[in-house]
C-alpha cells in the first residue's frame, strides 16, 4: 500500500469537511462550550434549586392533632436532613388545618397543589416518655426532588429531631445517654488517592461524552467520504484513478479518525477548561464544593493519565470509523447513511451506564471492543489506569478495525454496492 496515495485521500476527504463551517464548529466549538455547561451549569442550577426549597416555607396541611412540641420543631425548622448533592438548613413550614381526615382527601389536596404535602394522624402521638409509639401518614409526591428538598424532608427532618428529644428523655430518666446506644461508632477514611476523589462520582460522564463527540466527529467525514460521494457522483472519479481500492479504504478511514480525533481532543479541553472554571468558582466561593467534586469539576490529569486517555480516544476512534465507514458504503444517500449511523449512539449511551460499577469488571472486559475503551478512559481518568488492560482494550479495537476494515474494501470492490444509488 502506498503512504502518498492514502494522504491524498484523506486530505481530499479533509478538506471537504473543512469546508462545511457547521461541521467544524460541531468538532471544535461545541464540546469546548456544552461540556462546561453541563458539567458546571447542571451542578449550580440543582444547588440553586436545593437550596430555594430549603429556604421556601412550603405549606403542609395536617389532619388530626399533633403534639405542641412536633407542630414547633415543624413550623421552626432547623438542620435538614442530607441529601446527596447538598445540606442545606431548612426553614419551617406553614402549617394548614384541612377539615376532611380521609386518605382520599390528603391524595387530592397534594394533587391539586393546595398543600406541598399532608400529615395525617391516626391515633395519638407521643409527647413524653413512656407513651405508646404511634404512626403518623405523610402524603407527597414520593418521586419529586421538590418535594424530597421541600416538604417531605421538612417533615422528615422534623419528625426525626422530635423522636431524638422523646428517645432522649427516656435514656435520661433511665440513667442512660445517647452514647449508651451507640458503644461504637464508625469513623470513615477515605482511601481514594487524589485523582480519583476530584473526578468526582459521575466521573463515568466523561467517557460517555468523549465518546460521543468521538462519534459526531467521525460522522460528518464518514458519511460525507462515502454516502455524500456517491450522491455526488465523485466516488466513480475516485475509483478509476490510479488508486488501489485499499489505498481509498485506508486514505478515508485515516481521514475519518483524524476528524474523530479532533473532536476527541476538544472535549479534552473541554474537561480541563471544566477543571479550571470550578477551581476559580470554589476560590471564590461561588460554588458548593460537594456538587464540584459530584460532578467531577476538579479533574486533573498526570502524564501517564494523559497519555492513556490518548491511547483509548485513538483506539476508539479507529473503531468507530471503520464502523461508520462500513456501514455508510451502503447506503444510496446521505440521509439513508444517517438512518443506518444515528442508533450507534446507543451502543456508547447503554454500556457507559454500567461504569458507575466499573471497580466490579474484571480484566477481560477490557477485551469488549469499544466498551474496553470506556473503561480505560475511565482509569485515566480517576488515576487508576493499568497498562496490560489498556493494551487489552487497544488491541481489541485494532482487532474490530481490521474486520470493519475488510468489510469496507469488500464493499468499495463490489460495483452493485458502489452503484446502489
Amino acid at each position: 500500500m502506498r503512504s502518498d496515495f492514502v494522504w491524498r485521500v484523506a486530505a481530499r476527504d479533509l478538506l471537504s469537511t473543512l469546508r462545511d463551517t457547521r461541521t467544524l464548529l460541531g468538532t471544535v466549538l461545541i464540546p469546548l462550550v456544552l461540556i462546561p455547561a453541563l458539567m458546571l451549569g447542571m451542578p449550580l442550577l440543582l444547588g440553586q434549586f436545593i437550596g430555594g426549597q430549603a429556604q421556601e416555607r412550603q405549606k403542609v396541611g395536617v389532619m388530626g392533632t399533633l403534639p405542641p412540641g412536633l407542630r414547633a420543631e415543624l413550623e421552626r425548622g432547623g438542620a435538614g436532613a442530607a441529601t446527596q448533592t447538598a445540606e442545606p438548613a431548612l426553614s419551617g413550614v406553614e402549617l394548614v388545618p384541612l377539615a376532611a381526615a380521609t386518605p382520599e382527601a390528603a391524595r387530592q389536596a397534594v394533587q391539586s397543589e393546595e398543600v406541598d404535602a399532608v400529615i395525617r394522624v391516626t391515633a395519638p402521638l407521643p409527647q413524653r416518655e413512656g407513651d405508646a409509639p404511634a404512626a403518623v401518614q405523610v402524603f407527597a409526591k414520593l418521586n419529586s426532588l421538590a418535594a424530597q428538598t421541600g416538604a417531605l424532608g421538612k417533615v422528615e427532618a422534623a419528625v426525626d429531631n422530635y423522636n431524638r428529644r422523646l428517645a432522649a428523655r427516656r435514656l435520661e430518666a433511665a440513667g442512660l445517654s445517647e452514647e449508651d446506644l451507640s458503644p461504637v461508632t464508625l469513623d470513615p477514611q477515605d482511601a481514594a488517592t487524589a485523582q480519583e476523589a476530584s473526578s468526582g462520582q459521575l466521573a463515568f460522564l466523561i467517557p460517555l461524552l468523549m465518546l460521543n463527540f468521538i462519534l459526531s466527529g467521525a460522522m460528518a467525514t464518514a458519511l460525507d467520504s462515502t454516502a455524500g460521494e456517491k450522491e455526488r457522483g465523485t466516488l466513480e472519479s475516485l475509483l478509476v484513478s490510479p488508486v488501489r481500492r485499499g489505498e481509498v479504504v485506508a486514505g478515508k478511514l485515516l481521514a475519518t479518525t483524524l476528524s474523530a480525533l479532533v473532536a476527541a481532543l476538544f472535549s479534552v479541553l473541554g474537561f480541563l477548561g471544566t477543571g479550571l472554571i470550578a477551581g476559580y468558582l470554589l476560590l471564590r466561593g461561588g460554588m458548593q464544593a460537594e456538587l464540584s467534586q459530584a460532578f467531577g469539576g476538579q479533574l486533573t490529569l498526570s502524564g501517564g493519565s494523559v497519555l492513556g486517555l490518548a491511547l483509548s480516544a485513538a483506539g476508539a476512534a479507529l473503531l468507530i470509523s471503520a464502523l461508520l465507514i462500513a456501514l455508510s458504503i451502503y447506503a444510496r444517500s446521505y440521509k439513508e447513511a444517517q438512518t443506518y449511523v444515528t442508533p450507534l449512539s446507543l451502543l456508547i449511551v447503554v454500556p457507559a451506564l454500567f461504569l458507575q460499577f466499573s471497580d466490579g469488571f474484571a480484566s477481560a472486559f477490557y477485551a469488549v471492543p469499544l466498551f474496553g475503551s470506556m473503561l480505560s478512559v475511565m482509569d485515566a481518568v480517576t488515576g487508576t489506569l493499568k497498562w496490560p488492560q489498556l493494551w487489552l482494550s487497544l488491541g481489541a479495537n485494532l482487532l474490530g478495525t481490521l474486520l470493519l476494515g475488510a468489510l469496507a474494501l469488500r464493499s468499495f470492490s463490489r460495483e452493485e454496492v458502489i452503484f446502489r444509488n
